[in-house]
């Protein structure tokens, strides 16, 4: 493929980050290493760690324009009140940016990257040059079988959220994006579900994070003693995570493995509905909470587990999936959103979901818990979680989209 000049717009931007700013960081600099000539508009408070970055590792293709609000309209998003309004205004002023470059530089290719939800404003469409639109995210839900061991409150904002993502379909801003955009990305089927039928046929199905981790030796089951199986979960606590889901499940498993651990690692506005779980269930001397850790000590504790056990409800992507599959980890999750994407027999299991009630849920979770605690299954999704991560390479990821037809990352297929 030719090379491209491509205006990438990405709100969150930034070198050594997970999440969102790890995402734009990413495929600027993977977009620049397959040869094209990369701009990217970003917030100005982004400028000096890209700086460092490029001073240490120069990436001549890649080049940044930063831009910000003026500083008496930031307090909006302090404490995240404001942050969508903010975030909306950000993307106006960064498209009139983009208005005042594009006189200068014939772009062959607009690309929004970062926030990548599906209902967030991107308002680059509107300078008329073929526009990419993702991979966007935020259209999965939580099956209503599985809402019913939410708090009451809980439940009540799921169902908020469920028209909020409803009401997507025919915002004029939104279905403006659609129409004007040539490509859309989509993180999952779900999302995907959620443009209006008209645009589907522009929707291709990838995932928007990936792994640069260095390869690490296959973990040896000769070293573990699976009959004292180490179970990990890592992420915020919040209620559609499922770790309320996770802790039955671990419970249920106990009674074949009495010996069993469990590590909670995060903290976040559920922990003490989440203490009652695991105390209900008579898991205080088995279940060991950590606060959250910085990045380097939790990628520490993937090699001191043996299973990550990560039933979330509506997650687009899936950072803690990758990171555990690229240490060798095996996962077990549902067969939702991104790590449904993601995890497949080969490297873990994912626990399917439909027309289940919550119990064949978590039995589903404890059994796959189980099987894993076989030597002979455990060395064999060890490998397999290797040989997945492998697939979701930074990339392999960027390339797929660049390179002709986007590929589909898959469960159970691999990187074409």
């Amino acid at each position: 493929m030719p090379a491209l000049n491509i205006l990438l717009s990405a709100y969150a931007c930034e070198p050594g980050k997970g999440s969102e700013p790890g995402v734009g960081w990413h495929w600027a600099r993977e977009l620049a290493r397959l040869g094209h000539r990369v701009w990217v508009i970003t917030r100005a408070n982004n400028q000096l760690p890209i700086e460092a970055e490029l001073h240490r590792f120069p990436q001549p293709n890649l080049r940044f324009e930063y831009y910000d609000l003026p500083r008496w309209a930031r307090w909006w998003k302090k404490g995240g009140r404001g942050i969508r309004l903010y975030y909306t205004l950000w993307q106006w002023g960064a498209y009139r940016r983009a208005q005042a470059l594009a006189r200068n530089v014939q772009f062959d290719r607009v690309h929004h990257i970062t926030f990548g939800g599906f209902h967030l404003p991107s308002f680059m469409m509107l300078l008329n040059k073929p526009f990419t639109f993702g991979p966007i995210g935020g259209g999965e839900r939580a099956p209503r079988a599985l809402r019913r061991g939410f708090p009451w409150k809980r439940r009540l904002l799921e169902h908020v959220r469920d028209s909020a993502n409803a009401a997507v379909a025919v915002h004029p801003v939104s279905r403006t994006v659609f129409r004007r955009s040539d490509l859309i990305l989509c993180k999952t089927r779900e999302t995907e579900a959620r443009i209006p039928a008209a645009y589907r046929h522009k929707c291709r199905v990838q995932l928007e994070i990936g792994t640069d981790s260095a390869p690490v030796a296959v973990p040896r089951v000769e070293d573990r003693d699976l009959r004292q199986l180490r179970v990990l979960y890592m992420g915020r606590l919040i209620y559609w995570k499922g770790l309320h889901l996770a802790l039955r499940a671990f419970a249920e498993a106990r009674t074949t493995l009495p010996q069993a651990r469990m590590t909670v690692i995060g903290s976040g506005p559920d922990e003490k509905w989440l203490h009652g779980v695991a105390a209900g269930l008579k898991l205080d001397a088995s279940v060991q909470w950590v606060p959250w850790l910085p990045q380097e000590q939790a990628l520490q504790a993937y090699a001191q587990h043996d299973v990550l056990l990560f039933p979330s409800l509506h997650e687009s992507s899936g950072n803690v999936v990758l990171e555990s599959l690229a240490r060798g980890l095996p996962v077990v999750c549902l067969d939702l959103g991104g790590p449904g994407v993601i995890v497949n027999r080969e490297c873990g299991r994912a626990v399917a979901t439909a027309q289940r009630s919550e119990a064949d849920v978590v039995s589903g979770l404890a059994e796959a818990v189980l099987e894993l605690a076989s030597p002979q299954e455990w060395q064999r999704a060890a490998c397999g979680a290797l040989a997945r991560a492998r697939d979701f390479r930074w990339e392999n990821i960027v390339a797929s989209c660049y390179a002709g037809e986007p590929q589909t990352l898959l469960a159970g297929g691999n990187l074409a």
